[in-house]
């Protein structure tokens, strides 16, 4: 039997898949499913706020994306730069804290400038945490925190996972409770790889611009059956 008290997590991931494959489906352009999967995102957002998440994680660039065509990616910076023009107020008001996660040296300079300046506006709230993964890779990212733990000089002896944890993006979160990937792909394709280790995944058949609350809900439902015993 499951438990009747659902179990709400408090670091949820969401690896939102689909976009591309949504539109090709529905005799669009690429941006089209990615102009429709931001819609969806804040839409999740905003639920999940509501149903007691303290944290979510939205990967929506990786460091591999940089191959697609250049056309799709140059467009892809703008809707992301339009998108949190559009709802930084918002965010603001409602005690969001915004984090971006992920590198900073190839994004172009104006949605650095914005998103940066968002991180800025919002270091006080407490209510909420929105990880945006932007330029994100989970191997990427722990040699980043190698290169940082290196820089400080710091002894091998001295080098523990407390100290690792402390130099990734993610330094002073909780952990991931369920990672959630959408368009029925199986795999975690680097997403944080580190932080994940006793986390638990759903994975919906839906492609992310069809993604909804119910969906959401279902996800949250499935994980609080399950029994984390973290090696024990």
């Amino acid at each position: 039997m499951g438990k009747s008290k659902v179990d709400v997590p408090k670091h949820i991931v969401i690896i939102p898949d689909g976009n591309r494959r949504w539109a090709k489906k529905h005799g669009l352009a690429p941006v089209e499913g990615h102009k429709k999967g931001l819609d969806v995102a804040f839409k999740i957002v905003k639920a999940s706020k509501n149903l007691g998440v303290k944290v979510l994680t939205l990967w929506s660039f990786s460091t591999e994306n940089w191959s697609r065509p250049r056309k799709e990616v140059h467009y892809l910076m703008r809707i992301y730069q339009i998108f949190f023009k559009k709802h930084v107020k918002e965010l603001i008001e409602e005690g969001v804290r915004f984090k971006w996660l992920g590198r900073r040296d190839r994004v172009p300079k104006t949605l650095k400038s914005l998103l940066e300046k968002i991180e800025e506006e919002t270091a006080k709230n407490k209510n909420y945490i929105l990880n945006i993964c932007l330029d994100y890779g989970g191997r990427d990212e722990i040699v980043r925190a190698v290169r940082k733990i290196m820089a400080r000089k710091i002894k091998p002896a001295q080098v523990t996972e407390r100290l690792i944890d402390q130099n990734l993006d993610t330094a002073g979160m909780p952990e991931p409770d369920l990672l959630i990937r959408t368009s029925g792909e199986k795999r975690i394709s680097g997403m944080m790889p580190w932080q994940t280790a006793y986390t638990e995944f759903y994975f919906s058949k839906l492609f992310f611009p069809d993604f909804s609350l119910a969906e959401l809900k279902r996800a949250i439902a499935d994980f609080s059956n399950r029994q984390r015993r973290y090696g024990g």
